[in-house]
């Protein structure tokens, strides 16, 4: 309800800032940005958060965009419950459900209780057992990360090497360049080519030999678009 409050009085302020070219000139960004603004205070007022505004236009989310409200950030709601709900929620959760239904909002679902025994397991294999025998595919935590990725549009490529293996974050859509900047700005600027493995392909064959043999590595160039799991080997000269 704070947010709410906050982000009310930054369209407020910007609407006494707009009204007059709105209203009196002939000012068309004026006008629009007057507009939008409008919705967001009609929203505010009654309770809600600036996420549940809909808006039109690329033109109208710039707007929104430049007013860097709080309630409009992307929002991921976890909710703690009892061992007995960790699966299908409760009746909380289904109160929650229904309060946000205008936001477009994922809920996610954890007991804090059952997670805490799961990290007392040593193996994985004890871990897949044990949330095997409750009903549940992953652990909390695992599909917080996912949910969390999801939510701010991030995802994951590996390097891989004889002493080790690296997870590099990065945004959903980047070129093959960009992502390699991301290891040292050298590499983006002298970027050639980008050997990939595709994790399934790594998975099947088992290792980078058994793929190369089965011609299943890609070579690709600077407008290669990453894909999530993919694994890469950067060609660069600086």
């Amino acid at each position: 309800y704070e947010l709410q409050l906050k982000d009310l009085e930054t369209v407020e302020s910007r609407i006494q800032r707009v009204q007059k070219q709105a209203q009196t000139g002939g000012d068309k960004t004026a006008k629009q940005a007057y507009e939008v603004l409008l919705k967001y205070k009609e929203a505010l007022e009654q309770g809600k958060s600036a996420r549940t505004v809909q808006l039109e236009t690329k033109d109208d989310y710039k707007i929104a965009g430049d007013l860097f409200l709080l309630t409009n950030k992307p929002v991921l709601y976890v909710c703690n419950v009892d061992e007995k709900s960790a699966i299908n929620g409760n009746n909380y959760v289904d109160a929650l459900r229904q309060s946000i239904k205008e936001e477009g909002a994922d809920i996610l679902i954890v007991a804090a209780k059952i997670e805490s025994e799961i990290a007392e397991f040593e193996t994985y294999e004890e871990r897949e057992l044990f949330l095997g025998e409750i009903g549940l595919k992953e652990s909390g935590v695992a599909r917080l990360i996912k949910a969390a990725y999801k939510l701010l549009n991030l995802e994951t490529y590996f390097t891989a090497g004889p002493q080790e293996v690296r997870a590099w974050t990065y945004l959903r859509g980047s070129k093959a360049p960009q992502c390699a900047g991301i290891i040292h700005t050298d590499f983006e600027k002298g970027f050639i080519r980008a050997e990939v493995i595709k994790y399934d392909d790594y998975i099947k064959y088992g290792s980078e030999t058994a793929v190369r043999e089965a011609g299943k590595m890609g070579v690709e160039g600077k407008e290669y678009t990453v894909q999530d799991g993919d694994i890469m080997h950067f060609r660069f000269n600086v």
